[in-house]
């Protein structure tokens, strides 16, 4: 079994171990020498080649991602040459474009925040001035981690989002949201085999500073029942309505007024799932390896009451992450350390802790203390 990841990123070299325990061939084509997935890089080229991406995908059973962005034409030629791709091109356009997404989840009657997709200053304002003079703005391609999005109480606010879609000439537009006045913002991840199975982790709690994943809960602290329950239906609906395979995580909004709102969709192992890896049955990257092979999928339970994962964000002002081992691994022994290969800059995602354990307090501490020892 040979499996081809775009892009050589974290997810895919947190792919290997998982392929590794498979025994599956596992084959990476990164954007550039020295990446985190270079332990599997068999290829070094730009995923907006067709003939690129063509010549490393000949060579694997199924082909699948690190990151959305791959081209539709791109997608489309790996399919019209018979090559497995999951999650496929119509799945991932859902990803790729926001305003395609809110259009599909509303069709399915998802729960979503109010939006409008706007292509001029006065449509937006007016949107504003109906939602209490403020709203959320998106770019509808390319934005994450916070990237591409801003909270606006007028148009001029994103003047030259305006300008840069009327210079493209192709009849673009801009997606602005209600803000959504939100308790806690939540996750939910299933995994989708081709032939249809499904399998669900529990929902879990995420913390963002600065538009970025700071801390993840799993399971979600007060989530048993009803919400566990509306967050799952919600992720299935979705995987099945989009026909998306491999993960899916669905991020969600918790609202002051108690409803699960949909926020973003992610078609690949995520941030939100990297607990899994030690505080599940089935990490997230075996899963999505299972899935798109078309494997039966593992168990989602979980090893002990709570896991709690914490990211290295920026990292030590000098040095590498591996000179901190030893504080680290000597005052956390019950923590695992996940180390990106990646060099330390600010606000860069260049590794994640995780505890476990039966006390939330003692694990929630455990997973601080140990990820600050790598940042100054």
């Amino acid at each position: 079994m040979r499996v081809g990841v775009i892009g050589g990123g974290q997810l895919a070299r947190m792919m290997i171990p998982a392929a590794v325990e498979l025994g599956v061939d596992i084959r990476v084509l990164a954007e550039s020498d020295g990446m985190s997935a270079e332990l599997a890089a068999t290829g070094v080229g730009d995923y907006r080649d067709a003939e690129t991406v063509l010549a490393f995908a000949r060579d694997v059973d199924v082909v699948t991602f690190d990151h959305e962005h791959v081209p539709q034409d791109v997608l489309r030629a790996l399919v019209d040459e018979g090559i497995a791709v999951h999650p496929g091109p119509d799945a991932l356009r859902f990803a790729q474009d926001k305003l395609l997404m809110r259009e599909r989840l509303s069709e399915l009657g998802l729960p979503v925040p109010d939006w409008a997709r706007v292509e001029t200053a006065a449509e937006l304002d007016e949107f504003i001035g109906r939602h209490g003079g403020a709203a959320v703005v998106k770019t509808p391609r390319g934005g994450y981690d916070g990237k591409g999005v801003r909270v606006v109480h007028d148009s001029a606010e994103v003047a030259e989002w305006f300008a840069a879609i009327a210079e493209d000439g192709r009849a673009g537009a801009l997606l602005v949201e209600e803000l959504v006045d939100f308790r806690r913002e939540l996750a939910q991840l299933v995994a989708r085999r081709p032939s249809g199975e499904i399998a669900a982790w529990p929902v879990v709690e995420t913390v963002q500073v600065g538009g970025v994943c700071s801390e993840v809960i799993a399971p979600a602290p007060r989530s048993a029942g009803r919400l566990a329950d509306v967050a799952a239906d919600v992720a299935i609906t979705i995987a099945e309505g989009l026909g998306v395979t491999g993960v899916l995580a669905v991020e969600l909004f918790e609202t002051t007024d108690d409803r699960i709102l949909v926020n973003e969709l992610a078609m690949r192992p995520h941030n939100s799932g990297h607990w899994s890896m030690d505080g599940a049955t089935t990490g997230q990257f075996e899963q999505h390896l299972r899935a798109v092979l078309d494997l039966p999928l593992g168990g989602t339970g979980t090893h002990q009451d709570w896991s709690v994962m914490v990211n290295v964000l920026g990292g030590p002002a000098e040095g590498t992450l591996a000179d901190r081992y030893a504080e680290a691994l000597a005052g956390h022994p019950t923590v695992k350390v996940h180390n990106y290969g990646k060099a330390p800059r600010p606000g860069r995602k260049i590794g994640h802790v995780t505890a476990i354990g039966g006390d939330l307090d003692e694990v929630v501490y455990e997973a601080r203390a140990a990820a600050a020892v790598f940042q100054d």
